[in-house]
């Protein structure tokens, strides 16, 4: 199945923690990095998730921020350093990729958050993204 999310990291499952309607599921990434996803208890059991399983975390690139660095004090489960590859910049809009230790994962962001930040290539950053916003595919 093809699909217009730019990021899609293969990871393997390290837990799930059910609740009555949402779980949340940890997975470590390739890199070695960890994410959090927040999703049904249905999607749990219609995929087969549990420790172990592999999967593809899938996040769309207008869902991940940008940060210069590390952000204390903020309910955003997931912070993956990384470092700028790539900027296409128009006037208002920008794809900015970005190199996760093996992996990548692309943000849609404003022009203007480019300049203010000083994104260029070779940049550290931290992408942010909410647990709400990442789904898991089974591999």
């Amino acid at each position: 199945m093809s699909l217009s999310i730019r990021n899609q990291i293969a990871g393997t499952v390290t837990a799930v923690t059910t609740g009555e309607a949402m779980a949340t599921v940890k997975v470590r990434l390739e890199g070695g990095q960890d994410i959090t996803a927040a999703i049904t208890l249905d999607a749990v059991k219609d995929l087969g998730l549990a420790a172990g399983s592999s999967v593809k975390a899938l996040v769309k690139a207008t869902e991940v921020a940008l940060a210069t660095g590390p952000v204390e004090g903020l309910s955003i489960r997931n912070q993956i350093a990384g470092t700028v590859v790539d900027i296409a910049a128009g006037p208002a809009m920008a794809s900015v990729k970005v190199d996760v230790n093996g992996g990548g994962l692309t943000a849609a962001i404003t022009a203007d958050a480019v300049e203010a930040l000083g994104l260029a290539a070779g940049s550290s950053v931290v992408a942010l993204i909410k647990s709400t916003e990442v789904s898991l595919q089974a591999a």
